[in-house]
């Protein structure tokens, strides 16, 4: 059974979270739900496609996918942005001191927003069928 529709619906909610976490002023939360969002999305291509899904680094999900689906060097770029939200927004001891919520701005929480809303669509624009 194929499940990457299971898997999108989840990027999806996990990107609404992150959305939500910046209205809250929880930029750190932000960061680290818009990583998890792309990261399901990403797992849901390589599901659609039948191909291996492992780890979680939106970079290195994207970039092994199959070369007629590998994306742009742009989203690329944004997955790599995304991988560096995946422990430090958690944990105090990925910082010199304080919490991680000192270390994270709005700025920063619209940016993963932005870059896991283009690799969800991404995604979901191989996933999905048209119209």
């Amino acid at each position: 059974m194929n499940r990457s529709g299971d898997w999108l619906a989840q990027a999806r909610r996990d990107l609404e979270h992150a959305r939500q976490s910046i209205g809250l002023g929880h930029f750190e939360w932000a960061c680290f739900a818009a990583q998890q969002a792309a990261e399901k999305a990403a797992k849901a291509l390589h599901l659609h496609l039948g191909t291996e899904a492992w780890g979680h680094s939106v970079f290195e999900l994207l970039d092994g996918l199959p070369p007629d689906r590998r994306p742009s060097n742009s989203l690329l770029d944004l997955a790599r942005m995304l991988d560096r939200h995946y422990i430090p927004p958690r944990y105090p001891n990925a910082h010199p001191s304080g919490p991680p919520s000192q270390f994270y701005t709005r700025g920063d929480a619209e940016q993963g927003v932005a870059g896991a809303e283009a690799v969800v669509s991404y995604c979901e624009r191989q996933v999905l069928p048209a119209g």
